[in-house]
């Protein structure tokens, strides 16, 4: 190791004449090696080997597994959106299902993060300063709350908008009041909303089939499709042959999501076209990492073990969203209000949200009466946009949004509060 740092001293650019050069040079010396400044010259510090890349680079391996199975549910969804009985089962053409999910995830994340780490490169060598290492878990993460099929030149503008607007004109790293990650989704979802949500479930499903022609089973065509379409991304191969042959075009999807089919007519609805197992494994359509309720929660653990993520949010954030579920049943003026609450955590990204998303620490409360009460409101207004308004399927991206907006000002009551309690004690004492 001693060989390679003295090699990378010796190649290392001139600060002042490659400015640009330099920073690129700084973000992958810091990847291999703790920096050996300390935080103040002179007088008494503390330092230890948890820097900041090192605590996002534990957010990124707590993601794996959920990007493991989002990989392969990818393929999974299209063969079985394409018709191919042959592939009903969880195990068969594993290697298909899974070469065609990471053909169509790895340009997802490749743009995701050369977009928004091209960004922080350029910021960083204008302003003269190492590269920040927030966009490694806002890259990783971006990906897994987009659907499969999303068109890359439409992430690019996602993750731009995220980066610039919601980051960089803040200041930067640990500077932004808006999570990144959510800030592209929500672009998306407000610029493109046909690409992101509907009543149709997210599947890549390239293959389209000619209006009343039989479905195609040649499932290396559906691969070599898949090829196509994952690597450039512009156009549906498949609608262009289809076109010029002067067919009529016919998506091919499996129905409406669990949230959908719950609007239409209850719990029932929903267990007719997926069973709790599959809901709670992930064998369903959805973003691509949120399906595997398991995996996330997996991935939960490891952020509480860490410490990276606070379990005041995630618990508090649980029980906001049971209370809302529970006033609903009691209400049960539509067939969604009348879920049983425990079924509300087997629909959707309830889980995802509340583990990698509100526990974002720059974003969130910081103070431990403040998590509670941050987490509480996210569960409760996200439960909230969820049952009553049908336009919005899910309502975490909104509701973390929203009280990332609020989390100062919870803290400063919380600070105020306590600040209050100790003079009221110190004046009793005074009196004394």
């Amino acid at each position: 190791m001693k060989k390679l740092l003295d090699t990378l001293h010796k190649i290392e650019p001139d600060k002042k004449t490659s400015p640009f050069l330099h920073t690129l040079f700084d973000g992958f010396f810091t990847f291999l090696y703790s920096p050996n400044s300390t935080t103040v010259d002179g007088g008494v510090h503390m330092r230890d080997g948890m820097d900041l890349k090192r605590t996002m680079i534990h957010v990124v391996l707590a993601l794996q597994l959920c990007y493991l199975f989002g990989t392969y549910n990818i393929g999974h969804q299209h063969y079985l959106a394409m018709g191919d009985p042959a592939y009903d089962g969880l195990f068969e053409g594993f290697h298909l299902k899974l070469i065609y999910g990471l053909i169509i995830l790895l340009p997802l994340f490749v743009v995701s993060n050369l977009v928004g780490l091209g960004i922080e490169f350029w910021y960083a060598a204008r302003k003269g300063h190492a590269i920040e290492e927030g966009y490694l878990v806002s890259g990783a993460l971006i990906p897994l709350i987009m659907p499969p099929d999303l068109p890359l030149w439409m992430l690019a503008l996602a993750v731009a908008f995220a980066v610039i607007i919601g980051k960089e004109a803040f200041g930067g790293t640990g500077m932004n009041i808006l999570n990144i990650a959510l800030l592209a989704r929500v672009f998306v979802f407000f610029a493109y909303p046909t690409e992101i949500s509907g009543d149709q479930v997210w599947v890549s499903g390239y293959d389209k089939l000619a209006a009343g022609a039989a479905p195609s089973y040649d499932s290396y065509q559906h691969l070599m499709m898949g090829i196509f379409d994952g690597l450039f991304g512009l156009f549906d191969w498949a609608t262009f042959e289809a076109a010029a042959a002067g067919q009529a075009i016919v998506d091919g999807y499996t129905g409406a999501t669990p949230m959908g089919l719950a609007y239409a007519g209850g719990w029932e609805a929903v267990t007719d076209v997926y069973t709790t197992s599959q809901m709670w494994w992930g064998t369903i359509p959805g973003s691509i990492g949120e399906t595997s309720k398991i995996f996330v929660l997996v991935g939960a653990l490891i952020l509480i073990v860490t410490g990276i993520g606070s379990w005041r949010i995630m618990l508090s954030m649980f029980l906001g969203a049971m209370a809302m579920a529970i006033i609903f049943n009691m209400w049960g003026a539509t067939p969604f209000m009348e879920v049983p609450w425990y079924y509300q955590f087997y629909m959707g990204s309830f889980f995802f949200a509340m583990a990698f998303m509100a526990t974002d620490p720059v974003t969130a409360s910081s103070t431990n009466t403040g998590k509670w009460i941050y987490g509480f409101l996210i569960g409760a207004i996200g439960l909230l946009i969820r049952v009553i308004n049908p336009a919005y399927p899910e309502g975490w991206m909104l509701a973390i949004l929203l009280l990332n907006v609020f989390a100062p000002l919870i803290d400063h009551y919380v600070l105020e509060a306590n600040i209050s309690r100790r003079l009221a004690r110190a004046k009793v004492k005074t009196a004394a």
